[in-house]
């Protein structure tokens, strides 16, 4: 069996991820779409939130699995008995860092492949930081992040300015 590990914030998740869950999950046996818990950083979403946004769009594959995990991604691929990052690349820019990771990561467990997705074009500008300040400024979110979890992002927006 092929396993696959699709590792990130997902701070929330949007099209664009999905668009690289939806395509992995057509190349391998299965996938694990997993959060990175990041004491360092201040997500909007806690990871259980995050947890449970990931597996309301993703419920229709039946072969994908949501996690998260902390430490080294190798040692969680290990675990997992995967041999596959699937890292999405948005743009020139994002494979520069990408690319260093890889690397690494081969460099700490040979078996270790790194497999770079481009995004599909039409989210080559869309990130997760991107749907944080479009949501906190009352943007529209339709067509950035799947339609069953905007209700949640405006919810968690509301309920951060202090409203009910």
């Amino acid at each position: 069996m092929k396993i696959a590990v699709y590792p990130g914030s997902f701070d929330p998740v949007t099209n664009g991820h999905l668009d690289i869950i939806e395509r992995s999950s057509r190349i391998f046996d299965k996938v694990i779409v997993s959060i990175l818990k990041n004491s360092s950083k201040a997500p909007m979403f806690s990871v259980e939130e995050r947890l449970t946004l990931l597996r309301k769009v993703t419920r229709n594959l039946s072969n994908v699995e949501v996690d998260s995990f902390s430490g080294l991604l190798v040692n969680y691929l290990k675990q997992k008995e995967a041999e596959v990052i699937i890292k999405g690349l948005r743009a020139v820019s994002d494979f520069e860092y990408e690319f260093q990771m890889a690397l690494m990561n081969n460099k700490l467990n040979p078996k270790i492949e790194t497999l770079f997705m481009m995004t599909s074009s039409k989210y080559s500008y869309l990130s997760s930081s991107i749907v944080r300040e479009l949501a906190s400024l009352g943007g529209c979110l339709k067509e950035l992040v799947p339609e069953e979890i905007i209700p949640d992002i405006h919810n968690k927006v509301r309920h951060a300015r202090g409203g009910a």
